[in-house]
């Protein structure tokens, strides 16, 4: 089931990548009067906007829904890691916390330096 919802994940995403290229932007009417006025045909005296805009709309939609049950689906898998013997934080800490500290190793400073010395 998993692999489902990813797999819709992964159309939706492109879906809506696919349609807001589709686009146009805020100055395309300026390029229309420039040669370019018959772009607008295919879709209608409208133009695409409104279909465009509907479907990016659904799209976006659907992705924050599979997005919403991978969530859970990972929420689950985070819940059984404990169980599967995969070291968390918390038991990382507590087996630190039980290892021997070290002595501190002494250093010893030169009897000598070529530091110079104020008299």
């Amino acid at each position: 089931m998993e692999t489902l919802v990813l797999a819709a994940h992964v159309v939706l995403a492109a879906g809506i990548i696919a349609l807001v290229l589709l686009q146009q932007g805020k100055g395309a009417e300026a390029g229309a009067a420039f040669g370019s006025g018959a772009s607008q045909t295919v879709f209608g005296s409208q133009g695409s906007g409104n279909f465009l805009s509907r479907m990016t709309a659904v799209l976006a939609t659907g992705l924050f829904a599979t997005s919403f049950v991978l969530a859970v689906y990972a929420k689950q898998q985070a819940t059984s890691v404990g169980d599967a013997g995969i070291p968390t934080v918390e038991t990382v800490l507590e087996e630190q916390s039980t290892l021997p500290v070290l002595d501190e190793p002494k250093i010893e400073v030169p009897v000598e330096t070529d530091i110079p010395k104020a008299n």
